[in-house]
């Protein structure tokens, strides 16, 4: 029997990060995994990855980093410090204030919008591909102006491991705000589910722009978030 997109999330996050909070969970747990040391889907390596859902979270960092960081965050943690507050703390905490970290909304998808298609698959590598497009290797979705041929939008799906397959979505300026990214990234949502993975999605909070397209294509926001050191 297939698993539901519920329990591909949770299996998506225990080899993303490491391990996943166990239901009912509340707090900010750190995690050390060698994940945090080896290459990711486009060959940079993330020494820092977080998501956290209402209840709590988790924090994946390299094993030795774990260590130092874990009482740390135990604390603050204790002390009623949240995860929105904690993320902006991380560089300090790990002593790399070198190093930003991103803070973003995550998304999952389980049941993508009732949208019709609105691109083709096409080889990343093709030489028709937009150059932004390329790392995300695999087959990319692609929508091309029917009357000219050129280039309108893309999706790329970040392949982290076999159930997590994130998607980012580009639109050129001349055909953004007529609901073309929307219904990319219902198409790739949709295919991502069919072959067994779950979609996930993220923004950045101030990005209003993505935040709907997310949303119309059937990623609510449930309130959980994510954070990064690349």
């Amino acid at each position: 029997m297939s698993h539901s997109p519920g329990q591909r999330l949770r299996q998506h996050l225990r080899i993303w990060l490491g391990q996943w909070k166990e239901d009912g969970q509340t707090t900010v747990d750190v995690v050390g995994s060698e994940q945090r040391q080896t290459p990711g889907w486009d060959g940079r390596i993330f020494p820092v990855i977080g998501v956290a859902s209402p209840e709590g979270g988790v924090i994946s960092v390299n094993p030795v980093a774990a260590l130092g960081l874990r009482p740390k965050v135990e604390h603050l943690t204790t002390m009623g410090v949240g995860w929105v507050d904690l993320v902006p703390m991380l560089p300090a905490l790990l002593e790399r204030t070198d190093k930003p970290v991103y803070s973003g909304i995550f998304r999952w998808c389980e049941r993508p919008a009732d949208l019709p298609d609105g691109g083709a698959w096409i080889d990343a590598d093709d030489p028709s591909v937009p150059a932004w497009l390329h790392p995300f290797g695999h087959e990319v979705l692609i929508a091309w102006d029917p009357e000219t041929g050129e280039y309108l939008a893309g999706v790329g799906i970040k392949h982290h491991d076999a159930y997590g397959h994130e998607l980012a979505v580009g639109t050129e300026e001349a055909a953004r705000n007529k609901g073309l990214a929307r219904r990319l990234v219902a198409q790739a949502a949709r295919r991502v589910l069919d072959e067994g993975g779950v979609p996930t999605y993220q923004h950045d909070p101030g990005n209003v722009a993505s935040a709907r397209v997310a949303e119309a294509s059937g990623f609510p926001d449930r309130g959980w978030r994510s954070a990064g050191m690349p």
